[in-house]
C-alpha cells in the first residue's frame, strides 16, 4: 500500500484548543518565577503620594512661657504630618516626603497655628524608594539625613539593628531587636532603645532662668534625651504601626553639669488608638499587595501552567495518535 494514497496514514492537524491550552500553560510557567524575581522587588517601592498623620499622647511636664513655672502631670500631643512632593519624587526618581511635627499643651492643641504649639518644626526627607537609604538631594533639610530607617523601616525588615533617624538629636540611634508581636494577619518586629543626654544646641534666655541671675541674656545650653524608643514594624512592608517615646528636653547654664530647667519631661508618649489602627490598615493593604505579587500569584501562576501545558501535551498526543492510524477499502 502507498503511504502517500488517499488510503494512506495521515496525521492530523493539532486542534486550537490542545495549541491555545499547551501556549497558555508554557507562558504562566514562565511567568512564575519572573513575579518573583522581577516584578515583586520592583513592587516593593516606598510611595509617593502619601498624605498621613500619627498622633502620639501620653502625660508630662513642660516649661509654661507665660508663667515662667513648671506645669506637671500635662497632656502632651505630638502630631505629625506627612506629606509626599509627588512632582519632585517622579522627577528625582526618589521619595521625597515633607513632614511636620508639632509639640502641643492642652492650650496650645485647640489652636491652627502650629508656631504658637510649645513646638514645631519642619523637615524635608528624600530616600531611595527600595532600599530606604537616605539621599541627599531634592531641596533635604534641615540637616543631613542618616540612618536605615526614620518614617518607615526598609522592606523585608530583618531581627538585627536598624539606625532610626531621631529628629531632635539630629543624628541616627540604634534600634535593636526585641521580639515579633502578632498583629492583624501580619507580624511585627518591636525595635527599642534610648537616647543619652545629649547637648544638641544653644537658646538665648534670662541668665537667672538657669541659675545665672547677676547676668543678663545669656545662650544657655539644650540638651536633650530619651529614656524610652519602643516601634512596632510590619515585617513585609517596614511601616511602624505602634510606637511609644519618652522625651526630655532640658536647659543648662553654659557648661553646667546639672539641668537647671525642663523644657519637657514625658514616658511614653504613644500612639492613639486611631494612629495604630490606621497605620496596620495601611500595612495590612500593602503587605496584601506584595504577597500577592510575590506570592499567590506566582503559586497560582506556576499550579494553572503546569496543569494547562499537561492537558495541552496529552490533547496534541491524542490527536497525532488519532491521526496516524490506517484506512482500508
Amino acid at each position: 500500500m502507498d503511504p502517500t494514497s488517499p488510503t494512506g496514514p495521515t496525521r492530523r492537524p493539532a486542534s486550537p484548543l490542545s495549541l491555545a491550552l499547551f501556549g497558555v500553560g508554557v507562558f504562566l510557567l514562565v511567568w512564575a518565577p519572573l513575579l518573583v524575581w522581577y516584578v515583586a522587588p520592583r513592587a516593593a517601592v516606598t510611595p509617593v503620594d502619601v498624605d498621613v498623620t500619627t498622633v502620639f499622647t501620653g502625660t508630662g511636664s513642660y516649661f509654661d512661657t507665660g508663667s515662667l513655672t513648671i506645669l506637671d502631670r500635662q497632656r502632651i500631643t505630638i502630631t505629625r504630618h506627612v506629606v509626599g512632593d509627588v512632582a519632585a519624587s517622579e522627577q528625582s526618581g526618589r521619595a521625597v516626603w515633607d513632614v511636620s511635627t508639632t509639640v502641643d499643651t492642652p492650650r496650645t492643641l485647640p489652636l491652627a497655628d502650629p508656631r504658637k504649639a510649645l513646638q514645631w518644626t519642619t523637615g524635608r526627607w528624600v530616600t531611595d524608594r527600595r532600599s530606604n537609604a537616605p539621599v541627599h538631594c531634592c531641596g533635604e533639610a534641615p540637616t543631613r539625613y542618616d540612618g536605615d530607617a526614620y518614617l518607615k523601616f526598609p522592606f523585608d525588615v530583618a531581627k538585627r539593628t536598624y539606625r532610626w533617624w531621631d529628629d531632635t538629636l539630629g543624628a541616627a540611634v540604634p534600634l535593636r531587636f526585641a521580639g515579633t508581636t502578632r498583629l492583624a494577619g501580619s507580624t511585627g518586629y518591636r525595635f527599642t532603645g534610648t537616647v543619652p543626654a545629649t547637648r544638641t544646641g544653644t537658646r538665648q534666655v534670662p541668665g537667672r532662668l538657669v541659675g545665672r541671675p547677676g547676668q543678663g541674656q545669656i545662650q544657655a545650653e539644650e540638651w536633650y534625651a530619651n529614656t524610652g524608643i519602643s516601634l512596632v514594624v510590619e515585617e513585609r512592608t517596614g511601616r511602624i504601626v505602634d510606637a511609644s517615646i519618652s522625651p526630655v528636653k532640658t536647659l543648662r547654664a553654659p557648661g553646667g553639669r546639672r539641668d537647671a530647667v525642663v523644657l519637657l519631661r514625658a514616658r511614653n508618649l504613644a500612639f492613639t488608638p486611631a494612629t495604630r489602627r490606621a497605620q496596620s490598615a495601611l500595612a495590612r493593604a500593602d503587605s496584601g499587595k506584595l504577597a500577592l505579587v510575590g506570592r499567590t500569584l506566582p503559586v497560582v501562576s506556576a499550579a494553572a501552567g503546569a496543569l494547562l501545558a499537561l492537558a495541552g501535551g496529552a490533547l496534541l498526543v491524542r490527536g497525532g495518535r488519532r491521526g496516524g492510524r490506517f484506512s482500508s477499502v
